[in-house]
């Protein structure tokens, strides 16, 4: 038979595409190499999420006091954390099994390869099996960066160096641990191990850690975790990794920091090679897949979402992308708004974000007016911490006033950010935000205490 979508790839771009596709009535493959999922159930957010809510639970009881708690005797078992990490994805990973079935999606798990493609559609082979599909939906995903430091080959064999894909499994928590890179996933396995007991060394070659988000937030969470005695190495280069020793230069000069594990967390890049895209050509820039708003190659036919794309490696954006993908080949007309993406570090406090930073703003030569109000003009925050220096920050056009970013470091901040992206979306100017009622005691309270306080500018 000739099936309506082939997908490649069974994470959140992969098998979300294949079930609405199937729901749809589309006649739909999905081949998977290994297990369903992918990295963000597997290595990624899900694992990190399971850990860091252990780690807060331990943090919290050993910081009670000032709420009248007072816990004697705490212990911190790594085993039975893992144990239970283990058990989160196993659930998760029968979930979406049983989404697929309940689409009547075929799976196929194998390594999928494609052969070309004519006038009958695209070719695949899984296997020892041959698939032809009138529209192929690439979802393949994407791998660390590796990048060419010496001694770091030879650390990742040896396995005392080790990315996302290793650092799942430690069945106890080392005595020290050196992040290199100080983003997303560095700053959570930083947040998590220094929770428990871990001395942790961030290192990063920026001059502020998180990556592109707001830099004062970045500046304050950095803070946070300096106090929690997480030392951050900024402006570094990692010059050399010699078994348990990381070498390095920073403005300071040379230096090194010897760890029991290292974990190398400088990023992912989009995995475009081993399955034969090369037999299909599409056109490429500068190493990366071209693709629309719409994930739309400029192979007619040949779709791309997820971490392949490369331009929001986050599992949500990956379904949205899938979801579009979908309706195009339905013959609908929907894009992605990249504008609206959320995206969200999960430390304590969090830090979520959307939209446009004021550097990013000034970059793109926007005219835009900037808010900040402090957390503590929330009643629920207030009474639910003793201190605390978390921020929001509106970013608005000075024309229109329209929203244009929402910026917070808040407990509670992965939760809420979904709001601001719709408003973004939507395209609200911040009297209509003004006008949104909102639930009182909330932490999400705070984005129209900022709006009023715009107004009043």
């Amino acid at each position: 038979m000739v099936y309506d979508v082939i997908v490649l790839g069974g994470g959140p771009a992969g098998y979300h595409g294949a079930t609405l596709a199937g729901k749809k009535g589309l006649q739909t493959l999905l081949v998977e190499a290994k297990e369903l999922g992918g990295v963000c159930l597997h290595s990624g957010c899900i694992p990190s999420k399971t850990w860091l809510q252990s780690a807060k639970i331990f943090a919290h009881a050993q910081n009670g006091a000032a709420y009248g708690i007072k816990a004697e005797g705490l212990s911190f078992d790594q085993r039975r954390v893992t144990a239970r990490k283990n058990k989160v994805v196993r659930i998760l990973n029968a979930g979406v099994k049983t989404k697929l079935q309940n689409a009547n999606v075929q799976v196929v798990t194998a390594k999928g390869a494609i052969l070309g493609n004519d006038s009958t559609g695209f070719q695949v082979k899984a296997g020892s099996e041959y698939y032809t599909g009138k529209n192929l939906l690439l979802a393949t995903g994407s791998v660390p960066v590796i990048p060419p430091i010496p001694g770091l080959a030879a650390g990742l064999e040896a396995g005392t160096v080790k990315t996302n894909a290793e650092i799942f499994d430690l069945d106890h928590i080392p005595a020290s641990l050196v992040v290199i890179g100080g983003g997303v996933i560095g700053l959570e396995m930083a947040a998590y191990f220094s929770a428990v007991g871990c001395k942790v060394t961030v290192i990063e070659m920026q001059d502020r850690i998180g990556g592109e988000i707001d830099r004062e937030i970045a500046g304050i969470l950095h803070d946070n975790y300096r106090k929690k005695g997480v030392d951050f190495k900024l402006n570094t280069q990692v010059t050399a990794v010699d078994g348990p020793r990381v070498r390095f230069t920073s403005p300071a000069g040379e230096g090194e920091v010897e760890a029991e594990v290292v974990l190398l967390s400088v990023g992912r890049q989009p995995l475009l090679s081993g399955f034969g895209l090369e037999n299909l050509q599409p056109q490429m820039d500068h190493g990366r897949l071209v693709v629309d708003r719409s994930g739309r190659t400029s192979v007619p036919g040949l779709y791309a979402a997820g971490d392949v794309i490369g331009r929001s490696m986050l599992a949500h954006t990956a379904y949205r992308e899938a979801e579009v993908c979908i309706d195009r080949i339905l013959g609908g007309t929907e894009e992605v708004n990249y504008e609206a993406i959320p995206a969200v570090i999960y430390t304590d406090p969090e830090v979520a974000s959307v939209g446009e930073t004021a550097e990013s703003a000034a970059r793109k030569g926007l005219d835009v007016q900037t808010v900040k109000v402090s957390m503590r003009y929330s009643g629920r925050y207030v009474a639910e911490h003793e201190g605390g220096d978390g921020i929001c920050k509106l970013i608005v056009a000075h024309g229109d006033r329209r929203l244009l970013g929402v910026h917070l470091i808040t407990e509670y901040a992965s939760e809420l950010i979904y709001g601001a992206s719709l408003m973004i979306d939507r395209k609200l100017t911040i009297e209509e935000i003004g006008k949104v009622v909102f639930p009182h005691p909330t932490i999400s309270e705070i984005i129209k205490e900022a709006a009023l306080q715009y107004g009043s500018i």
